[in-house]
């Protein structure tokens, strides 16, 4: 076991807990979140609908990202399940740009870089994918991970359009202008 194996390790951990954090801060309102209800309406304001089924699915796709990266279980399965998770929290504060201070996007975008490089990295020696030395597919299957984590966006996305496109929402414009 090497440094590198304890870092990946360590890295695969940290990220792990924070999606689990930001799942139950959805869900049950841990950690000072809204909890479903209120996350479901916030949801619903940013054009995913249904809010509830929403949070719902997006709670899940941390959790079975954070319950893979943890184990390193399957870990480019879990790398794509954060890519794409990440990328649709990502959609509603673009329009405020990267930086989160702003109200920007810079926190799903640097757990999906994370889980991006994860993907190349492989979870290191400190896993179940070493120890049942499951087949590494190598810089294709990082590649791999990541176009089917930007793909399974993609009907997230497009539902969000459509319904901003049906009920144009405040959250569609910039801090700066809202109210």
């Amino acid at each position: 076991m090497s440094e590198a194996d304890i870092g990946l390790f360590a890295l695969r951990l940290f990220l792990a807990t924070l999606l689990v954090g930001h799942a139950l801060q959805k869900t049950i309102g841990w950690f000072r979140g809204m909890g479903l209800n209120k996350t479901a309406e916030v949801f619903e304001s940013w054009g995913f609908h249904p809010g509830r089924f929403q949070v719902g699915l997006a709670a899940t796709c941390e959790l079975l990202g954070a319950t893979l990266l943890a184990t390193g279980l399957l870990t480019r399965v879990g790398c794509a399940t954060v890519i794409g998770t990440m990328i649709v929290a990502a959609a509603p504060n673009t329009v405020n740009g990267l930086w989160a201070h702003l109200g920007g996007c810079e926190v799903p975008v640097t757990y999906a870089a994370i889980a991006a490089c994860l993907a190349f990295t492989g979870p290191g020696s400190i896993s179940i994918d070493n120890a049942a030395d499951l087949p590494d597919a190598g810089a294709l299957g990082a590649v791999a991970a990541i176009v089917i984590g930007v793909l399974a966006a993609v009907p997230s996305l497009l539902n969000r359009r459509r319904a901003l496109r049906i009920h144009p929402s405040r959250s569609a414009r910039p801090v700066e202008e809202r109210d």
